[in-house]
């Protein structure tokens, strides 16, 4: 049986990935060393983390004033490396709160400065993204930060914020990769690898050069950028293994024809999933307002959530994996990142036909 792993993250992987990880894990390129062995200061490994590096930049288009960090800690610990680095001095930052995610990284926020909550959907459940016209931007804030992709709700924006001069901080753990953005729009993008782009372990960071090396003194050495910048992400031990799987999966997608191809499936792969539901006379409901439907993360539950259980339970003996919902909102989640194939996300939709109608 042919099994589909829709889980939120740590989450699916390229099948290609991991059979050329497979083949190259006991010796990589003839040196007869794993990467797993190797040492971050030797050239076998500091020539992987350029080539991942580079294909990266290309695949993204970052510009030459960004740096690229391959960090550690996830998308927890950069709620506060970036106030830390970025207030430059300022009291106060903008946040829009759109959901538990969000909601995390101002809580953190709090800690540092004043937050300044421009836009929220608390009031529907954040079941939307709230109306740009809406926000109560401040001119003077240090930075305005919004989440892309709400794994947990299902929420995604399909625009970027317009916020002047205010660097422009972007959560993209989610849905990085999975749709082209210009970088130069933004100040600072940071995401967790384990949804889009290779196993736990490692936080992508694409920080602007100018906004690095204005942090406290006494800042903790590991929580400020500019050394991690100045040291190619090479001031302690980098999780090398992960930095090498993340290459792999960069030139996957470069082979499969980059980040617009992407879309281009996940568009199609989305539509697959909210066309069942939307066709399913009710029996399936999707909480997210239609038009702010996230392309990645699909959450639904069935009528009344009354046959979520069997849903889920059926599923799994279909070869239909991980599609229990998030322990804060219950009901399904499939999660459909870069690496879901189509076939996959056909087996699901056809799957949740069969089963409205049987138990419609």
């Amino acid at each position: 049986m042919t099994i589909f792993n829709f889980a939120a993250g740590p989450a699916v992987l390229p099948h290609e990935v991991l059979q050329q990880a497979q083949e190259e894990l006991l010796d990589w390129h003839d040196t007869g060393m794993s990467v797993m062995e190797m040492s971050h200061r030797g050239k076998d490994f500091m020539g992987i983390a350029a080539q991942a590096e580079a294909d990266l930049r290309e695949l993204m288009g970052i510009p030459k004033n960004y740096k690229v960090l391959f960090l550690q800690g996830g998308g927890h610990l950069q709620f506060s490396m970036i106030p830390l680095n970025l207030l430059r001095g300022k009291l106060s930052a903008d946040y829009v709160n759109t959901g538990e995610w969000a909601k995390k990284a101002i809580d953190e926020a709090k800690k540092f400065c004043y937050v300044n909550e421009v836009a929220s959907n608390a009031d529907k459940n954040a079941s939307y993204v709230p109306e740009f016209k809406r926000w109560k931007l401040d001119k003077n804030a240090a930075y305005v930060h919004y989440t892309t992709n709400e794994t947990i709700g299902g929420l995604e924006f399909n625009w970027v914020p317009e916020v002047g001069n205010v660097p422009l901080v972007a959560d993209m753990s989610s849905n990085i990769l999975s749709r082209p953005y210009d970088v130069s729009k933004f100040g600072l993008i940071y995401a967790g690898a384990q949804k889009n782009i290779g196993p736990a372990g490692l936080t992508l960071v694409i920080v602007r050069e100018d906004l690095i090396g204005h942090a406290p003194s006494g800042l903790p050495t590991m929580m400020d950028y500019k050394i991690h910048a100045d040291h190619d992400s090479m001031y302690n031990t980098p999780p090398t293994y992960a930095i090498y799987m993340a290459g792999l999966v960069f030139q996957w997608m470069k082979r499969n024809g980059g980040v617009a191809k992407m879309e281009q499936t996940n568009i199609a792969k989305a539509k697959l999933l909210y066309d069942a539901i939307d066709a399913s006379n009710g029996f399936y409901h999707c909480p997210v307002s239609k038009a702010d439907r996230s392309r990645m993360n699909v959450p639904f539950i069935t009528k009344g959530g009354a046959h979520d259980a069997e849903f889920i339970k059926q599923a799994e003996a279909r070869g239909l994996m991980q599609l229990k919902g998030h322990r804060l909102v219950g009901g399904m989640r499939a999660s459909i990142y870069n690496a879901m194939s189509l076939e996959g996300v056909q087996a699901l939709a056809s799957f949740m036909g069969e089963f409205a109608q049987r138990k419609g």
